[in-house]
């Protein structure tokens, strides 16, 4: 099995892989790229929405924004968070302007980033308050509780017509690159991920594999639990993918990908991943459009209500 290990995704735009996306074939990867476009005489202004905005997202986020980011013509210009008070002193410490209500905030703004990582169920009461401005809105991992949530947030997105865009950060890595470079059809996938527990942290080796192998999914059976659980995923065409969940453990991002030619490994450069990550979602707000197929989005939230279905113990259940 080969192996490379990328310690740099680069800064070359790859907004859109020209693939087909079908069964069996490799889907369209979008890479972000922090100087597509230089700034223009006015900064884009974004909008920080939070549950509670002390949290690694938005420090990151905010920095990477100040600094690698800042020739792409994007300003944090205010925040607003349901836990005001920690929000609060979290926004003044980092010379963000506060608003206490999101209709104020929206004055302020072109553009929002709904985050509260670890707290996704806020995210669907945060987007029917967001939604009525009719600004591009990303919204981060994970993006709903439950696929049926998530279906109620696109819905209502297009009941405004808004443009509205989620993905975890591994989605923008050197696995993408890999697949998009190879353009071959991914045949088999093997994704590893760690962090605090399964609910919060799958999202992360699953967007690594939904991103290379495209929304067609077929049964999800899982194996183990807390701390180590693995996912056996059937997509269409006869492909697979073995997802592992190893938390409270020292687990590094990375994937094997499989095509007729060769299995590779690689490993996920995790100094880039913020980085990346946040100019994807800028690539998102220039282009006022979503870059990445809802269907992906709703397929990742369905594997994950069907890895907690307890019949999935036991057997391969339907997604």
């Amino acid at each position: 099995m080969a192996r490379i290990s990328i310690t740099r995704t680069g800064r070359r735009q790859f907004l859109h892989a020209g693939f087909a996306v079908a069964a069996g074939v490799v889907p369209a990867v979008i890479f972000a790229s922090e100087q597509t476009k230089r700034a223009t005489t006015k900064p884009r202004r974004i909008g920080f929405v939070d549950d509670n905005l002390d949290n690694y997202h938005s420090r990151t986020y905010l920095k990477h924004l100040r600094d690698e980011l800042k020739g792409r013509g994007f300003e944090v210009t205010g925040a607003f968070a349901l836990q005001a008070e920690k929000s609060r002193r979290w926004a003044e410490e980092h010379e963000v302007p506060w608003f206490d209500s999101v209709e104020r905030l929206n004055d302020s703004v072109d553009c929002f980033a709904v985050l509260a990582p670890s707290t996704p169920q806020v995210h669907w009461k945060l987007c029917q308050h967001l939604f009525p401005f009719d600004k591009p809105t990303f919204v981060d991992k994970t993006f709903a509780l439950d696929a049926a949530t998530a279906q109620k947030i696109f819905d209502l997105a297009d009941q405004h017509g808004v443009a509205v865009q989620t993905s975890s950060a591994l989605r923008y890595t050197a696995v993408q690159q890999h697949v998009a470079s190879a353009g071959e059809k991914v045949r088999h996938m093997v994704a590893w991920g760690g962090g605090g527990n399964f609910d919060e942290y799958v999202i992360h080796p699953l967007e690594l594999v939904i991103s290379c192998m495209g929304h067609d999914v077929k049964s999800v059976m899982r194996r183990g639990g807390e701390p180590e659980s693995q996912l056996l995923v059937n997509f269409s065409g006869g492909r697979t993918a073995v997802i592992n969940i190893y938390t409270k453990a020292r687990t590094p991002y990375a994937a094997a990908v499989t095509t007729a030619r060769a299995t590779v490994y690689i490993t996920v450069d995790t100094k880039r991943l913020f980085v990346d990550a946040a100019a994807g979602f800028l690539d998102f707000f220039e282009a006022g459009k979503a870059l990445i197929d809802r269907r992906e989005t709703m397929a990742a939230m369905r594997i994950i209500d069907s890895a907690r279905d307890p019949r999935a113990r036991k057997k391969f259940v339907d997604v």
